[in-house]
């Protein structure tokens, strides 16, 4: 637990007396503790081995990272070694593109439930990793703000999500785009590489989040444990 994190402990069991866990690595918390001591930077050797654990999965899933026609998409989460719920940052579908999305589509052949995953995907990887949120002269967050506008320039109200067509969430992802470029002075990455290295970082950078800090000083957790990632 001290190296893996708690989850990342007790995944290999569970896969060792037979439970269906999907394949994956762990980051250790000595790799965040190398982080936060050389000015958030990794070591040389995490590159090769990240490089290694992508292939060990692709192997077992028969997807490739990248892929255009069975492409594989990963999850990235923090694991401390005591449970710290909520605290810190989850990245889900990450691998997804442009070009991606519409190998997801195909595969799944259900174009909605792949355009669906992207644009939750960007959203999620624009708050996380690249730091676009709410501002202290906003009253809401502004991904909501963008569907929000684009729901009534569309269909003149208020309507469930579900009821977007892929038109609707191909033009949200454009949106969600622009939004990110304009607030962080960066485009999202459409390299899944650039993505998990991205998500890698803000895992880390969570563990130092007012959250994190706030939980661990009540729980008297020490922030010399750092935060595997898994």
């Amino acid at each position: 637990k001290p190296l893996l994190g708690g989850r990342g402990a007790n995944l290999p069991e569970m896969c060792r007396i037979g439970l269906p866990v999907p394949p994956g690595f762990t980051i250790t918390t000595e790799v965040c503790t190398y982080y936060y001591a050389n000015k958030r930077s990794y070591p040389p050797a995490l590159r090769r081995q990240m490089e290694a654990g992508v292939a060990a999965i692709e192997q077992q899933t028969g997807k490739k990272f990248g892929d255009l026609k069975n492409p594989l998409l990963v999850s990235v989460r923090s694991g401390a070694r005591d449970s710290m719920p909520g605290m810190m940052d989850t990245i889900l579908n990450l691998g997804l593109n442009d070009q991606t999305v519409e190998a997801l589509a195909t595969k799944t052949g259900n174009a909605r439930f792949a355009w669906d995953c992207y644009r939750r995907f960007v959203q999620m990887y624009g708050d996380v990793v690249l730091g676009v949120e709410k501002r202290p002269d906003e009253d809401h967050e502004p991904f909501e703000t963008v569907i929000e506008g684009l729901k009534h320039e569309r269909y003149h109200r208020d309507i469930e999500d579900t009821k977007l067509s892929v038109e609707d969430l191909q033009e949200l992802v454009k949106r969600f785009k622009a939004l990110i470029t304009e607030r962080a002075g960066r485009p999202f990455p459409a390299s899944p590489w650039d993505q998990l290295m991205g998500a890698i970082g803000a895992v880390f950078g969570s563990w130092m989040n007012d959250r994190a800090i706030v939980y661990r000083r009540k729980y008297n957790i020490p922030s010399e444990w750092g935060t595997a990632v898994r």
